[in-house]
């Protein structure tokens, strides 16, 4: 049996605008100093608020089409979404994310009693560990993320982690508690990447949206809609970097590509190399 190489782990850290990660994220830019990573900036789509952006990084679609329109818009997605297709090629997926993941692609409303952790190889996310406080720790969440990797091996993994997000809504985005969060989330990088990275992993590491100076986002500022997108791996992304912000609709199928995945249709394969999937689904296959 061959080893499976398309296995991709994906961090969204929640709130992260561009200049900061820039700044702050000592260990990535250093993978980018050493050529080991790619660092772009990404355009978030509109609305540039939480959960409507969950949806756009994991099916590609903006929210004229998907329908999550807002925060408050609390139903399951009926998009395809980048769970739904690994699972479909017979790949293995897990989770550790906000609890707003869980009602989109598991089962809406969550009940923090019985859907914190859940195990179920017919839903879209298999493996998942899902917090419902904003202020749960982002430690946990890589905890919880390294726990689902090493018990599963999962072909994706989703780590989404709140304590950047939480400290610009109580201080501000330019704030010393949000730097301090920002910080805090490149050691736990640090922790974490040479692991993944020895384990044969592609990864992604961006975020939903920014965070103005006031603690708010949701609207069309550029500290408010322009974030980060660090890659490792293979060079899959047209060379725009500072030129121009890659728009977010375009990560769903980055997904994809990274785990041999062709997109639904309704995301848009523009700026990816072309992809010949099939080896990746045999092997899935062999193992499942």
């Amino acid at each position: 049996m061959s080893e499976i190489t398309n296995k991709l782990i994906v961090v969204v850290l929640d709130g992260l605008r561009y200049d900061a990660a820039r700044k702050y994220l000592g260990y990535m830019e250093h993978l980018v100093e050493q050529g080991v990573v790619s660092c772009y900036r990404v355009q978030s789509e509109l609305p540039s608020l939480s959960r409507p952006l969950y949806e756009v990084l994991l099916t590609g679609t903006p929210v004229v089409r998907n329908g999550i329109t807002a925060n408050h818009i609390n139903r399951p997605s009926k998009e395809q979404s980048v769970f739904h297709l690994a699972v479909a090629a017979n790949l293995r997926t897990a989770a550790a994310a906000y609890h707003w993941v869980s009602e989109l692609y598991s089962s809406s409303p969550f009940n923090p009693i019985t859907d914190r952790h859940q195990h179920n190889v017919l839903r879209p996310i298999q493996h998942g560990s899902f917090y419902f406080e904003d202020q749960y720790p982002d430690s946990h969440v890589f905890a919880d993320a390294e726990y689902l990797r090493g018990a599963f091996d999962p072909h994706f993994l989703y780590v989404h982690s709140m304590n950047i997000d939480d400290a610009g809504h109580r201080y501000g985005g330019e704030s010393k508690e949000y730097e301090l969060a920002v910080r805090q989330a490149d050691g736990l990088l640090a922790t974490m990447l040479p692991i993944w990275m020895n384990e044969g992993y592609k990864i992604l590491v961006t975020a939903d949206h920014g965070m103005n100076a006031n603690g708010f986002h949701g609207g069309v500022s550029p500290a408010e809609r322009h974030v980060p997108l660090y890659t490792f791996g293979e060079t899959v992304l047209s060379p725009e970097k500072e030129v121009q912000a890659l728009p977010q609709l375009r990560l769903a199928p980055l997904m994809c590509h990274c785990l041999g995945l062709m997109p639904a249709a309704a995301m848009s394969t523009e700026g990816l190399p072309p992809l010949v999937p099939a080896a990746v689904s045999r092997e899935a296959e062999e193992v499942v």
